[in-house]
């Protein structure tokens, strides 16, 4: 391959390649480095959007789906944990991906991908379609879920360790903005054309894949150095750190996405006679993974300052507080006050997202001091790792849900099981990361 400029990167046969990436280096980085790396973070930030949209389209979907589909709440529970579970086993393939193909070239192909659930979502639901149809629909709409894994770890090289949280964290957070932005489509489409129009939500994203695929091809590079770091999930599996890390990332973007799932059909079941039909559910659903969305970057840069170790241990005090909240207001069946501790949760999580994901480059940057590349080698990997196992916890929200209202008729048994985690979290994050000797270096 041809060594590359900075600025513009030369063509190469097989796309296009930067073979000399130095982000630690400060001359480097000033002398067209920090460009390089934000017109990547643009692109991947849009890319990664639109994933989320689609892999979170059914926490949506199921609340036009009326009396005509029969289909029970607990149905529509399994609908969303579906593309959750996808998703999340998807995140480890599509790490790989990134070291195999190259994160432009693999960007490229993932958001073409998303075509196909969305094509499907817009063509086959309708009145009449069978339970497993929907299934099948809901499955591919995991697509979406792995794109976060492989934009978090092409990311993840590009930007030296000082800037790691403020990256990640924006680049994150403006694709946490698509759990947020369907929801909005879907009080458009709910506004415009009524609640029989499901597929329109999912119409809606078919331009918007096209050109986030163009968008990809024309500003995105590849590093070659990425494409050298072999063998980088082996010897990820094999740190006690990548599944420490992942455990505390269930608590906080398993929450995050868990609640984006779900948040719509809780509230309907929840509080069923406020509401004349599901879909009206769908007008309070947005606020709380929009606000935190936009929180996650303001997560990764509180850690840049504070340290991650410290931000996420507050984090998980505060979600135990969020969910207790929520608990409380559910028993006094207090709409307003379920709203507030419901939102309160989706913010608290995206700021403990921002937070978590920085700790994983400084874990392995105190580890590894002299090896800048082992490092980055490592954190890559683990990201995709903890990515993925923190995605299942969205699984799991929505598992703990349908249980809970299926044995029990409410979800009080979901809110106290999810304090008692957060409570582990947080003795996990302070035993593993602050409880340490004095004068050692702040994770």
């Amino acid at each position: 391959m041809s060594v590359t400029t900075l600025d513009r990167p030369a063509l190469s046969k097989k796309g296009r390649w930067i073979d000399d990436w130095r982000p630690e280096d400060p001359a480097f980085w000033a002398n067209g480095g920090a460009t390089v790396a934000r017109r990547n973070l643009i692109a991947s930030i849009f890319s990664e959007h639109i994933g989320f949209s689609v892999w979170t389209m059914w926490s949506v979907l199921v609340l036009f789906l009326g009396p005509a589909y029969g289909i029970d709440p607990a149905g529509k529970f399994l609908l969303t944990a579906v593309p959750a579970l996808v998703g999340s086993v998807l995140r480890i393939p599509y790490t790989f991906a990134v070291a195999r193909f190259g994160g432009r070239n693999w960007t490229i192909v993932s958001a073409a991908l998303l075509l196909v659930p969305s094509v499907l979502a817009a063509v086959l639901i309708e009145p009449g379609v069978s339970y497993g149809t929907l299934l099948a629909i809901a499955a591919v709409a995991g697509v979406g879920g792995g794109n976060f894994a492989s934009s978090m770890a092409n990311i993840n090289a590009f930007y030296p360790d000082r800037l790691k949280g403020w990256a990640l964290g924006i680049n994150a957070g403006g694709g946490n903005l698509g759990v947020a932005a369907v929801q909005l489509v879907g009080l458009a489409v709910l506004a415009f054309f009524g609640a029989g129009h499901p597929g329109l939500v999912a119409g809606v994203y078919i331009p918007l894949i096209v050109v986030a695929a163009v968008v990809s091809a024309l500003t995105m590079d590849n590093l070659t150095q990425a494409r050298n770091e072999k063998r980088g999930m082996r010897d990820a599996v094999r740190e006690p750190h990548t599944w420490i890390m992942s455990v505390l990332y269930i608590g906080t973007f398993g929450s995050f996405i868990g609640f984006g799932f779900a948040f719509g059909q809780v509230l309907q079941v929840q509080f069923a006679d406020m509401f004349a039909t599901p879909a009206e559910a769908a007008y309070l659903t947005f606020l709380g993974p929009l606000l935190g969305s936009l929180v996650r970057p303001v997560g990764g840069a509180l850690a840049d300052r504070l340290g991650g170790a410290r931000v996420t241990a507050w984090t998980f005090a505060a979600l135990a507080g969020c969910a207790g909240t929520v608990l409380l207001a559910a028993q006094r069946h207090s709409l307003p006050l379920y709203l507030a501790g419901f939102v309160a949760l989706f913010v608290v999580s995206g700021v403990g997202n921002g937070s978590t994901y920085k700790m994983i480059p400084r874990i392995f940057a105190l580890k590894h001091p002299d090896d800048p590349h082992e490092a980055r080698r490592l954190s890559g990997a683990v990201i995709g790792i903890a990515g993925a196992i923190g995605a299942f916890g969205g699984v799991l929200v929505n598992l703990a849900f349908r249980q809970s209202f299926l044995t029990y008729g409410s979800a009080d048994a979901a809110y106290l099981t999810f304090i008692a985690c957060y409570a582990v979290a947080l003795l996990v994050t302070w035993v593993v990361y602050l409880r340490r000797p004095p004068g050692s270096a702040r994770i």
